[in-house]
């Protein structure tokens, strides 16, 4: 692997930023696919891929249908695509380790859809409406959980740095013990 590479591979994991407002162009469905691939690909205990996804785009009822059950309504709506990561309760084996691989997953998917030039943001609030939001898209809670729904788009305006960036504690806050 080359430093160049290296870089590149750095720059994705510290440059994305949850982006939350989206102009009213589609997102394609080469691109979902690409990002759907990216999760695909999430590391999982004993190789399970206990996830699954269901993609909900832009003026599907069930947009509207999640939009009313979440204090983020305003981002649900705005979205030009959703993407429900789920876990399929038959292929989990361990409920912390499948609940591990799906955050690999969800992360790869942001980290794709920052490569693909688009924005997005991992909305975990809504799982408190867990059953709500499974009627709503017609699943079942006997072989569903619901993990997350990243709500995605172009972005309205380009990225630029907040002042002060997405602030992170000092890296000594977070050391148990001292490298």
């Amino acid at each position: 692997m080359t430093a160049e590479h290296v870089e590149k591979v750095f720059d994705a994991l510290l440059g994305r930023r949850s982006v939350r407002k989206f102009t009213d162009q589609p997102v394609s469905t080469d691109d979902l696919h690409r990002i759907l691939e990216a999760g695909r690909w999430a590391p999982s205990g004993l190789n399970n891929q206990p996830w699954r996804f269901l993609v909900v785009r832009a003026g599907d009822a069930r947009q509207e249908a999640m939009a009313g059950l979440t204090k983020y309504g305003h981002i649900v709506r705005n979205a030009q695509a959703l993407v429900v990561v789920l876990l399929h309760k038959p292929a989990m084996y361990h409920e912390g380790k499948d609940h591990q691989a799906a955050g690999a997953c969800i992360q790869n998917m942001l980290l794709a859809i920052h490569a693909l030039g688009l924005g997005g943001v991992w909305l975990g609030e809504i799982i408190n409406q867990e059953a709500e939001v499974l009627e709503a898209l017609r699943l079942g809670s006997e072989n569903f959980r619901l993990m997350a729904v990243i709500a995605l788009g172009h972005p309205l305006q380009p990225f630029e740095a907040r002042a002060g960036g997405s602030a992170r504690r000092p890296m000594e806050e977070l050391l148990v013990e001292a490298l």
